[in-house]
C-alpha cells in the first residue's frame, strides 16, 4: 500500500494539537514547570466531531491488518486518537511536568458500543489522576466518544509516563534491575508481521500523530533510539484486527476490553509476532524473546 498521503487533509485539528504540545513544552524551558499539580478528577474537555472521511476509515483498517467490510458503516474503537488527542492534549495544560519527556505508557480501552461512521461523534477529556511516586509520574487521561443515545460507546484510557529522574529506587540500590517484560515460552502465535520502515509515517497520514520519532530517522537516532519506532497505538491497533481475526473468524465486535502496556520502543522495519497465553496478549520477537507490546483482552 502506498503512503496514504491524500488523508493529510482530515489531520488539521490533530497536528495543530501536537504544535500546541511542542509549544508549550519549549515555553516551559523558559518559564519553568509548575510547581503545584491539578486538581483531579480534572474537567471534561467537550467536542463534537463531525463524520470521518470513510476513505479515511477504509485506508486505517487495511493498514492496521484489518478487514473494512467488518467495519460497514462503523468507526473501528481503536481510531479513537485520532479525534481524540486534541482534546487529550488540552487535560496536560498546567501539569507540573516536563511535558517533552512524556512518553506513551499504556492504554486500556472498553467498547460499550458500535460508533457510527455516517453520524458526529460526542467526545470528551479528562485528566483523571496523577500517580508521582519521585521517579516518575504517571498520567492517567480517559477519552469517552459516543452519540446523542449512547454517551460511552467507547472509552479510552491513557496513560502518559514522565521520567523523573529522582526518589529513591531499591532495585538500583540492591544491584537488581526488574526483569524487562517477555512472551511467555508456551504463548501461541496468532500472526506474524513484517512491518516495513514507513509505517510510521502511514500511520502519521492515517491518524495525525506526527512525533517525528516515528518517521525522521536522524530525528530518532537523537532521541536515542536505533531508529524510527512504531507508534504504540499502531502496535495496540495491530494487536486488535489480529485477535479478531485469529480468535473470533474476523468478528470485530467480539473484544470488549483491550488493557495493554507499550514495554519497548518496536524500531522500523521490524518482523514481529502477536502471541496469546489465555487472556493475555503480546507483541515480540518470538515465544521467550523480548515483548513490545503486554496486555490482557476481554470478548
Amino acid at each position: 500500500m502506498s503512503l496514504p498521503t491524500k488523508h493529510l487533509l482530515h489531520q488539521g485539528r490533530v497536528i495543530a494539537s501536537l504544535g500546541q504540545t511542542a509549544l508549550s513544552a519549549a515555553m516551559q524551558r523558559f518559564r519553568g514547570v509548575a510547581t503545584s499539580a491539578p486538581t483531579t478528577p480534572g474537567p471534561a474537555i467537550e467536542a463534537t466531531i463531525p463524520p470521518l472521511s470513510p476513505d479515511l476509515v477504509r485506508d486505517y483498517v487495511r493498514h492496521v491488518g484489518g478487514d473494512p467490510g467488518a467495519y460497514r458503516g462503523e468507526v473501528p474503537p481503536h481510531l479513537f486518537p485520532q479525534w481524540g488527542f486534541p482534546l487529550a492534549a488540552q487535560t496536560l495544560r498546567g501539569v507540573p511536568y516536563p511535558l517533552m519527556k512524556v512518553m506513551n505508557g499504556g492504554c486500556r480501552l472498553e467498547v460499550n458500543g458500535r460508533l457510527p461512521l455516517a453520524e458526529p461523534l460526542r467526545v470528551s477529556a479528562n485528566l483523571e489522576s496523577i500517580d508521582d511516586n519521585g521517579r516518575r509520574a504517571v498520567l492517567h487521561q480517559r477519552v469517552v466518544t459516543g452519540t446523542d443515545d449512547q454517551a460511552d460507546r467507547v472509552i479510552g484510557h491513557l496513560y502518559a509516563i514522565v521520567p523523573l529522574g529522582g526518589g529513591k529506587d531499591d532495585n538500583k540500590q540492591n544491584g537488581a534491575r526488574p526483569a524487562k517484560p517477555r512472551v511467555p515460552d508456551d504463548a501461541r502465535e496468532l500472526a506474524y508481521w513484517r512491518i516495513p520502515a514507513d509505517a510510521g509515517l502511514a500511520f502519521a497520514m492515517l491518524t495525525g500523530d506526527f512525533n517525528p520519532i516515528h518517521w525522521v530517522r536522524p530525528y530518532a537516532r537523537a532521541s536515542g533510539f536505533k531508529s524510527t519506532i512504531l507508534h504504540g497505538f499502531a502496535t495496540m491497533a495491530r494487536a486488535y484486527e489480529g485477535l479478531t481475526r485469529g480468535l473470533y473468524a474476523g468478528d470485530a465486535h467480539r473484544i470488549r476490553v483491550l488493557d495493554v502496556k507499550f514495554t519497548r520502543p518496536l524500531a522500523l522495519p521490524a518482523r514481529v509476532g502477536l502471541y496469546v497465553r489465555d487472556r493475555e496478549v503480546y507483541v515480540g520477537d518470538a515465544a521467550g524473546g523480548p515483548a513490545y507490546l503486554t496486555g490482557s483482552f476481554e470478548a
